[in-house]
């Protein structure tokens, strides 16, 4: 342990920048409550609390402000507060293009032999041009009727068309993958076989959105404890925007994202205008859930592919660290977490 910091201080300074932020105001309260708890102890009783673990076991005092209060005690500044202040005094706009050029490519990508409107060459090309380093094709399964979904006859002759392509490219990867619909049970809707043999696994749910909160709570957690996902995509199926405007599906929160964090399932932030999903304050959440991040366009068009930079902004705007975004990873990096 170090004198060098001021855990109470540390964890004031974060409550006046969230507060500057105009965050809201139970996230703010976090920080003032803690920081009124701890100021009532000396350092030498935090310090022993600290190091048995016990500052939860306080009164006010949660797992994000604990875990400030142990980094400020090492000397080091709270990683949350330095989150926080990266991006004081920084327009938005320019950290979002920062996130956005550290990003290697897109895990979320739809072609014409689903509902996309592009063949798969077109989309490849186009996320060369923008300078991806590899693009995750995932269409969707066969219950999605209205969108076309591959049977396994038809995602097997996609795995050799794009086993075809890659032998022909030296500078990028095409990656296999699917969106694969989460069943009303929460099952997978594809063979288990075919799961297996795929770069990377988005599972979405695309029926039944307004399903009462306890069953689409326990459908999602079976579907993040399957071995075969590594990635949850737009997790609130809403619509913002446009004639197919739809509210968030009802979950606990809570515990879906501890499920995504203990099993390594990704959350995707969905870069598309009219999803931008999950809503800012579940993104946070997440963040403080501890899980990992994909930031996607689920583009079905070539020009689609630019949308990166919405969910960069959301992504920034929610403090959601660099190093928590899987696709700002080296493709070799990615595929040993997918594949593991």
């Amino acid at each position: 342990m170090s004198d060098e910091r001021d855990p109470v201080a540390d964890l004031r300074r974060a409550a006046f920048l969230l507060e500057r932020a105009h965050e809201s105001t139970y996230r703010v309260r976090a920080f003032r409550t803690a920081a009124s708890v701890l100021a009532r102890r000396d350092r030498d009783e935090l310090v022993q609390l600290a190091l048995s673990g016990e500052l939860v076991r306080l009164k006010g005092v949660g797992e994000v402000t604990a875990r400030c209060v142990v980094e400020s005690l090492n000397g080091e500044v709270p990683v949350y507060l330095r989150r926080l202040e990266a991006t004081e005094g920084t327009p938005l706009d320019e950290a979002a293009l920062a996130l956005k050029q550290a990003l290697r490519g897109d895990c979320h990508s739809h072609t014409d032999a689903s509902d996309g409107g592009s063949p798969l060459r077109e989309m490849v090309q186009t996320a060369r041009e923008l300078g991806h380093s590899y693009l995750v094709v995932t269409d969707h399964s066969p219950r999605l009727t209205v969108a076309n979904g591959l049977s396994p006859e038809r995602l097997r002759a996609q795995l050799e068309q794009i086993a075809e392509l890659n032998t022909e490219l030296t500078d990028f990867r095409v990656l296999t993958g699917i969106e694969v619909d989460i069943l009303d049970d929460g099952a997978l809707d594809q063979d288990p076989d075919l799961l297996d043999q795929l770069d990377l696994v988005v599972a979405s749910v695309h029926s039944k959105l307004r399903m009462p909160r306890a069953e689409m709570t326990e459908r999602m957690l079976t579907a993040v404890a399957n071995p075969h996902v590594d990635v949850l995509g737009h997790c609130t199926g809403r619509m913002v925007t446009g004639k197919r405007s739809r509210p968030e599906s009802e979950f606990d929160a809570d515990r879906v994202f501890a499920a995504c964090a203990e099993y390594g399932v990704a959350v995707e932030v969905n870069s598309r205008p009219e999803r931008l999903d999950p809503p800012k304050r579940l993104l946070r959440l997440a963040v403080e859930a501890g899980c990992d991040f994909t930031i996607d366009t689920d583009a079905h068009a070539p020009g689609q592919l630019d949308w990166l930079g919405n969910g960069c902004e959301r992504a920034v705007a929610c403090a959601v660290p660099t190093e928590r975004i899987l696709n700002t990873w080296p493709v070799e990096k990615l595929l040993d977490r997918t594949r593991a």
